[in-house]
């Protein structure tokens, strides 16, 4: 199990995700997304409109997945 939290995965609080992959923990950081969203948090709303303007361009966000992924991949399991 690695270990990442939502600012880490571009979020806006230090709540922890654990997961064997990358892809599982992306999924659990979009599921807490989408919780906050409904709870209207601004902060959480924030840190979305930044990656809503990464997401214009597809490159940007390629990269920016990669960086994440690599940073994923480097973390010691638990």
């Amino acid at each position: 199990m690695k270990k990442m939290t939502c600012r880490q995965l571009g979020g806006a609080c230090d709540v922890v995700f654990s997961a064997e992959t990358f892809d599982q923990i992306a999924e659990l950081s979009k599921k807490h997304g989408m919780e906050m969203y409904q709870q209207k948090d601004a902060a959480h709303l924030e840190a979305m409109q930044k990656m809503q303007s990464l997401m214009k361009d597809p490159n940007a966000m390629k990269s920016w997945m990669e960086e994440k992924k690599k940073e994923f991949d480097a973390l010691p399991h638990s």
